[in-house]
């Protein structure tokens, strides 16, 4: 008798499926087009993304492990609104690794990465002079992320893309007007830092970094705003 042929696992594709939200989410609020407090109904994500209710709570579900959306019982899920206290600790975390990272990125340093920062360090200097906002925000963030893929270490790297999220929708709440969130300036001269292999430029310059930007906050309690999921995911 012929072996029964088992049918192929779905799961990568269910992976697939369920990292596209997260990453379709997570994207919103680094571009600072999701906002705080907005309210991520499965349904229409699920429209949005062509998902399963099933799979939508799964994404969201990891995002909520992330501090990226809180989940409330019998109401749902929503963009996590971090209060002025969970700001302070997000930077007071990046002040304590961040650091770490630039020490390991300049063991690591080599033509290739260097030619890959000044390309995004050139990316982030074009955003800035077209006005693009939603591209600076993002590629400020990115660049961190690229020290922590530099460094090679993948625990500091999970936190950091989790700090980053949440930076971003701190920022978004507690900006003050026309300051700029995360200056190409500071982003070169920590290159120039790694780039000399001088670590004590590297963390002081990261360091004071950090610093500004949490100083160019304006720590209060927001005011929620609503949009309409379909407006931002479906875009």
């Amino acid at each position: 008798m012929a072996a029964k042929t088992r049918p192929k696992s779905d799961a990568p594709d269910v992976s697939d499926r369920v990292s596209r939200i997260r990453e379709g989410v997570t994207a919103a609020i680094l571009e600072h087009r999701l906002l705080p407090g907005t309210k991520l109904g499965e349904d229409e994500i699920g429209e949005i993304y062509g998902a399963s209710r099933t799979l939508v709570r799964t994404a969201l579900q990891q995002l909520a492990h992330e501090g990226i959306v809180n989940i409330e019982k019998n109401r749902g899920a929503f963009v996590a609104r971090p209060t002025p206290a969970d700001a302070r600790e997000v930077f007071e975390a990046r002040r304590l690794i961040e650091p770490a990272i630039v020490d390991l990125a300049i063991d690591a340093v080599s033509p290739a990465w260097l030619d890959r920062l000044r390309r995004h360090l050139a990316e982030e200097r074009a955003a800035e002079l077209h006005g693009d906002a939603r591209a600076s925000v993002r590629l400020s963030g990115e660049f961190h992320r690229l020290l922590a893929e530099m460094s090679g270490h993948n625990i500091y790297l999970g936190f950091l893309k989790e700090l980053i999220a949440r930076s971003s929708l701190i920022i978004l709440l507690y900006r003050r007007h026309d300051t700029p969130a995360c200056g190409t300036d500071h982003h070169a001269e920590i290159v120039a830092a790694i780039r000399k292999r001088d670590r004590q430029a590297a963390r002081a310059q990261t360091l004071s970094h950090l610093t500004e930007i949490e100083a160019e906050l304006f720590l209060k309690e927001p005011v929620a705003d609503e949009l309409r999921l379909a407006d931002v995911l479906g875009a």
